[in-house]
């Protein structure tokens, strides 16, 4: 995996663990989650359903009594 054996990402672990917290982590790890999720999400092109109101058609400019 890019060269990178278990000594390096040990060392890179504790490096983030020092500079974020322990606390702040799990927090870290669901954003980061997230932002892959959503990103294959956008590239697989499934749009989210829309939602957005329609404008009226227009018409023939008569109105309707109904």
């Amino acid at each position: 995996m890019f060269g990178l054996g278990p000594v390096e990402l040990g060392i890179i672990l504790a490096i983030v663990i020092v500079m974020f917290g322990a606390r702040r982590l799990p927090e870290i790890g669901a954003g980061m989650g997230k932002a892959i999720n959503n990103f294959k999400a956008g590239m697989s092109g499934k749009d989210e359903i829309d939602v957005t109101p329609e404008k009226d058609k227009v018409g023939d400019g008569k109105k309707s009594d109904s």
